[in-house]
């Protein structure tokens, strides 16, 4: 005997309804990025661009950027504007953003960085504080881009 759900199946892929289904999951690392690192850059899974999470290290230095707060604040988005303009994208495609603070008391004065990358209606936002950050950074923010067909444009 048949069985049912195989059947069912088949018919559905016959009839092509999972003709668009995403594109294969696409891992992106700039000729910059430590292969050694157990993390991609972003990883795109059909329309969306998923950033791993950064923080205020400057790149030239591989130390996190002198100043406190504000300073890794302005390091930290600009090595997501960085990233995401090196794999032909921009901020304005950013939809989510998660920001992770060593004291969530830090908020405002990371808020007054942040706002300055993009413009309204800003992306949706998470906030939490953290008990602990990578080599004791106070930010950490990963994103999530809507990216499309850019082949398309």
């Amino acid at each position: 005997m048949k069985n049912p759900c195989i059947a069912l199946l088949c018919s559905l892929l016959s009839a092509g309804v999972f003709a668009d289904a995403p594109k294969p999951v696409e891992h992106l690392n700039s000729p910059q990025h430590d292969a050694n690192l157990p993390f991609s850059e972003a990883v795109r899974v059909g329309d969306l661009l998923f950033l791993a999470g950064q923080m205020g290290f400057d790149p030239k230095t591989g130390k996190l950027a002198p100043g406190g707060m504000k300073a890794e604040a302005q390091q930290t988005m600009n090595n997501i504007k960085a990233t995401m303009e090196g794999f032909g994208y921009t901020m304005k495609d950013i939809v989510k953003c998660t920001v992770m603070l060593k004291d969530i008391g830090l908020w405002g004065e990371f808020n007054q960085v942040y706002v300055t990358y993009f413009d309204k209606p800003y992306p949706a936002r998470s906030a939490f504080g953290a008990s602990g950050l990578a080599e004791g950074g106070a930010v950490e923010v990963e994103c999530i881009a809507y990216v499309g067909d850019k082949s398309k444009d």
